[in-house]
This record gives C-alpha cells, sequence and structure tokens, in this order.
C-alpha cells in the first residue's frame, strides 16, 4: 500500500472513548466503549446530537458497568450497535431505524456463548470489535488480544441453521506483539481493517499502545493482500467510508485515547487506488 495521507480532520466536543463510527450524509454517527448513548454529529453544522439507548443513559460509566459498545455497522437504513460481549454485561445488540427513530434492544448472550463454543474460546476471550453485515450473513471481528486467544471472524448467515463458522487471521506483530482487531469496514469487493498492538493479555485492562495497521482482505476469501502502518503509538478503533472517486479513497478514523476526556478526534486517511 502505497500513497497514504492521514490527517487530524476535526474534533468533537462531548465524546470521549470513542469506539466506532458511521458515515452517512454527512452526518457522523459515533458509539463510545464508555457509554450508552449513539452520538449523531452534523459534519457542516457542527452539531453533536445525543440518543439515548436505554432508559436513563449515561456516559463515562464504571469499566465493570458499561456496555463496551466497540461496533457499529450500517444495513440500508438500519445502525447496528453490539457489545463486546467480554463480560456478561456486554452482551447486548441497539438496532436503530433511521427512518422512524425505532429502537430495538436483543441480547446476544445465547449467540455470544455459541460463538465461544465454536472458535473455542473461553469467557474471558471473546472480544467482538468489529461487524460488517452484507449477503444475508454477519461477519463478526474477535479481537485476539487476550491470553492465548486469536484473531479471527465468526461467520453468522441468517440461518443459523447452516452453521456458524470462525476463520482464524494471521496479523503481523508491532514490539513482538501481535496486533488484534479493532474495525473492519466492507467496500465493494475489500474489507478495510484496523488492528491495533496493545501490551496486555486482557480483554477488561487496557495496556500501552504500540500502534496501529490498516490491512485490506479480499473479502470472498479474508486472504489480506495489502497492509501499512499507521501510527506507531495511536490507537485507532472505528473506520468509515467518507468518499470515493476513481483515483482515491477516503475514510473516517476515530481514536480511543483510554481517557474521560469528553473530546473525540476523528481522522482522515486517504488512499490512492
Amino acid at each position: 500500500m502505497e500513497n497514504f495521507k492521514l490527517t487530524n480532520f476535526f474534533t468533537i466536543k462531548g465524546i470521549s472513548a470513542a469506539s466506532g463510527l458511521v458515515y452517512s450524509q454527512n452526518v457522523l454517527f459515533v458509539i463510545s466503549d464508555s457509554s450508552n448513548f449513539l452520538y449523531q454529529y452534523d459534519i457542516d453544522k457542527k452539531l453533536l446530537l445525543k440518543f439515548p439507548l436505554v432508559k436513563e443513559a449515561r456516559e463515562n460509566i464504571e469499566k465493570e458497568n458499561k456496555p463496551d459498545l466497540e461496533s457499529i455497522t450500517q444495513y440500508g437504513n438500519q445502525l447496528i450497535m453490539l457489545g463486546s460481549g467480554s463480560t456478561q454485561k456486554r452482551n447486548t445488540m441497539f438496532t436503530l431505524d433511521l427512518g422512524s427513530d425505532a429502537l430495538q434492544t436483543q441480547d446476544l448472550s445465547v449467540l455470544y456463548q455459541n460463538l465461544k463454543n465454536v472458535g473455542s474460546f473461553t469467557d474471558d476471550q471473546l472480544n467482538i470489535e468489529g461487524a460488517i453485515y452484507a449477503h444475508q450473513t454477519m461477519l463478526l471481528f474477535q479481537r485476539g488480544n487476550s491470553k492465548n486467544s486469536r484473531n479471527g471472524i465468526f461467520i453468522i448467515p441468517n440461518n443459523q441453521e447452516d452453521g456458524i463458522r470462525f476463520v482464524p487471521i494471521s496479523l503481523p506483530t508491532l514490539d513482538d506483539i501481535e496486533t488484534t482487531f479493532t474495525d473492519a469496514i466492507l467496500v465493494n469487493d475489500k474489507i478495510y481493517f484496523l488492528a491495533c498492538a496493545e501490551n496486555t493479555t486482557s480483554t477488561y485492562e487496557d495496556g500501552e499502545v504500540l500502534g496501529t495497521i490498516l490491512g485490506i482482505m479480499h473479502a470472498p476469501t479474508f486472504e489480506i493482500i495489502d497492509m501499512q502502518l499507521l501510527s506507531e503509538h495511536q490507537k485507532f478503533e472505528g473506520i468509515t467510508l467518507y468518499k470515493e472517486s476513481e483515483n482515491e479513497i477516503e475514510f473516517l478514523l476515530c481514536e480511543d485515547n483510554d481517557t474521560e476526556t469528553l473530546e473525540a478526534e476523528i481522522y482522515k486517511l486517504t488512499l490512492k487506488k
């Protein structure tokens, strides 16, 4: 991968620990892993709105109680947001209809237990950090940052009688620490993913950030066809398509700085085709 450019694009005041984002019609939807609000930021008006996903929604929720929303994806007019599954309090999926503002909530405890069984993960190893829904199939990206865990992709067909599969994915190392998935997005026949190296053996406790890479997979086969080091010290946790032309493609990224500061830094990543 050559000719990429990463720049600070803007700062959103009022959001901490941004963990995922979706861009649509000049609006940026953002989730936080320490909040149970969905944030809606109008880029032109520089206006931030907060949509509560639960009654008495809160921000900067203490670690042991936070819903740990790490994945957000759009399918048609639906926004789908998922907890990481790394504790029993992180097993909720929210689905918001952008046309009617109708919100649905689903407990994924049974599904997440099935994922552990299929992938041979213990309770403290499951850590879902990215989601893609396409072709009647959900892809969930497992971040293998706990001890003896593995990176990989869960393939979940709409008809689960067809069987859930887990595909292990080997990712490169930074300073001898394997990078682990933090988000992914499908664009045409390619999956663009972020992976971070963090010096920790826990899905619960943060560690020293050693950098983030961008990777490109061939979507039908999950073969990694390109990779690029984006930063040696930043932890990028969200990626969304911003613009695409014949010669280049632009993404927006969010950074989780693991602090309670109510500011979300949004970056623009430009790749030459």
